[in-house]
């Protein structure tokens, strides 16, 4: 049977006295080191019967939840009205901001949760059709990135002809990857296909997500932690840092470089490089 708290404080303090390590103290009462000094520290400064007693009436009742300020309730709801339904964080920003409170996001959540119902914006069973497949070229093109640091690398990839496109940003914005949508379908993927695939990352959404139909008939958002979906492109950000870039860490200056490397390694990669799949030839003849 354990022993309880007052007879452990007790005695280990008593062995504290006989000059007996904290470290074998903790072990033998089976009572984490950090505790311990809470303890002796009590103790040091109230004396062990006075320091027992405190420990006594602090156990006592069920403690009082933290009250919050009616007003700053108020304030939260009206940020939220005010600002469109606007998230935990941005009222946080608010709060800051023009009455210099400091809220926590969790706490401004728990506060709105009192008057309103609140969804997450991720609806995680929503539905997205079939995985696809593809049986022509521009049927199916997979999009993601991949992080160097200071530059991402946006990557698409046809996963019938497996030709690909990477474009080299300094930043991973839904403007860089709408400047990828362009580049990509202007100059690999004939302007416009059936279905262009990407994950929930901010760089497709916001600009690139207003834009992203004027290039395809029907854009899929893999559903999150389903890497089986955005197969193709994955296994191709593989390649590209096994035969390209790496996985090291490159800086801003090293934007041009990076993208002289991609640019070469995509040469090679659609008019030189075997492919399993086509028989260990190349993707794309130069003729």
């Amino acid at each position: 049977m354990d022993m309880q708290n007052i007879t452990k404080i007790t005695l280990a303090w008593e062995l504290h006295e006989q000059g007996v390590m904290q470290k074998d103290i903790a072990a033998q009462l089976q009572v984490n080191r950090d505790t311990l000094r809470v303890w002796f520290q009590g103790i040091q400064q109230h004396g062990l019967l006075p320091f027992l007693d405190q420990y006594l009436k602090a156990k006592k009742g069920s403690r009082k939840g933290r009250q919050i300020d009616p007003v700053v309730k108020r304030y939260v709801w009206e940020i939220r009205e005010r600002e469109m339904d606007c998230c935990g964080e941005k009222i946080q920003y608010y709060l800051k901001r023009d009455r210099h409170i400091h809220l926590a996001a969790s706490t401004i959540y728990e506060i709105l949760a009192e008057k309103y119902i609140l969804r997450s914006k991720w609806k995680k069973n929503q539905a997205r059709g079939a995985v696809p497949t593809a049986t022509v070229p521009r049927e199916v093109i997979q999009m993601d990135t991949i992080d160097f640091g200071e530059l991402f690398a946006f990557t698409g990839i046809d996963i019938f002809t497996r030709e690909a496109d990477i474009f080299m940003a300094p930043a991973l914005t839904a403007q860089q990857g709408y400047q990828f949508l362009q580049q990509s379908m202007g100059r690999r993927f004939n302007g416009h296909v059936q279905l262009l695939q990407t994950d929930g990352g901010p760089e497709f959404k916001e600009t690139f997500k207003s834009h992203v139909r004027e290039f395809c008939d029907r854009h899929r958002v893999a559903r999150p932690y389903k890497k089986n979906e955005q197969a193709y492109i994955e296994s191709f950000n593989r390649t590209v840092r096994k035969e390209c870039l790496g996985w090291i860490k490159y800086r801003l200056r090293d934007q041009q470089r990076c993208a002289n490397l991609a640019e070469r390694f995509l040469d090679r990669y659609h008019y030189d490089r075997p492919h399993m799949g086509k028989g260990m030839q190349p993707l794309l003849s130069r003729s």
